[in-house]
């Protein structure tokens, strides 16, 4: 864990920040003179950051160690207190296999998460990233896993997900919408938490968004192809237009919004619900 420092308060920490939606959050808040902490795995995360503009520092941090998840709220700390927190940091259906879906996007969700709470402040806000594909499910709520995913940091996480639906969370692309359902549930039991500091916290879930591993989704899984054709807005989705919706949510003007799931997609879900035969 590397760490490249040019201020004197962390602000919001923004994971995943050198590609894609990550890197679009940074540059919109960054754009709107708040100090920032930004997160990626690899060193390209400095260059990012030496490219935007104001207070900004810089880490290195794989959000499945537990123990750099622990370095970097120790950072974050002595920075100063927590301002919000956009965790952006995933992987896709093509980047793994459902292992390391589940390891990255919902058990790296609640580390950082569980790190980070007890340094919010009055007024903070987190925002983590789930996707529709979490809305797409034809499990109802009440499916064994649910129990499973609930317990995102339980040391046999992956055998108890292999013992009750092995036909189910051995696909990769199965296992990415399973774990994106349990960041939107995590976020649901946070807001408690969360609010006995005075802080919020909310999940997006994008849509078909035209970022490099948008592109990629969509070129390998005939189904974001269907996602497109079904989408009423016509069009895929931008990195901005996701950052636009992550700045609200970290704002003053949703104040009142926690423990939430605000979807990003053009409409799709509801539009692929009413299309699928009835269960």
């Amino acid at each position: 864990m590397t760490t490249h420092a040019t201020t004197d308060s962390a602000g919001v920490v923004v994971t995943g920040a050198a590609r894609g939606m990550g890197l679009a959050c940074a540059q919109r808040l960054a754009g709107e003179g708040i100090s920032l902490l930004v997160v990626d795995r690899d060193d390209a995360v400095h260059e990012v950051a030496g490219g935007l503009a104001g207070d900004v520092a810089s880490v290195t941090c794989d959000v499945t160690d537990a123990g750099a998840v622990g370095e970097l709220a120790r950072r974050v700390g002595a920075l100063g207190e927590l301002g919000g927190l956009v965790h952006a940091a995933g992987v896709s259906p093509t980047m793994g296999d459902w292992r390391r879906m589940f390891t990255v996007d919902l058990v790296g969700t609640a580390l950082v998460v569980d790190a980070l709470r007890p340094l919010a402040r009055v007024g903070a806000a987190a925002v983590c990233f789930a996707s529709t594909a979490a809305h797409l499910l034809p499990e109802p709520a009440g499916h064994p896993l649910d129990a499973v995913i609930d317990e995102p940091l339980a040391p046999d996480l992956l055998d108890r997900l292999l013992a009750t639906a092995p036909d189910v969370v051995t696909d990769p692309g199965a296992a990415y919408s399973w774990a994106k359902r349990g960041v939107v549930r995590l976020v649901e039991r946070e807001a408690a938490a969360w609010g006995a500091s005075g802080a919020r916290i909310n999940s997006v879930s994008p849509g078909i968004i035209d970022t490099p591993m948008g592109r990629r989704e969509l070129e390998h899984q005939p189904m974001m192809g269907m996602m497109l054709d079904y989408t009423p807005l016509a069009r895929q989705g931008t990195a901005e237009d996701v950052a636009s919706v992550v700045a609200f949510l970290l704002s003053d003007a949703a104040a009142y919004v926690t423990g939430t799931d605000v979807r990003v997609d053009g409409g799709v879900v509801p539009t692929l619900r009413r299309a699928m035969p009835a269960r």
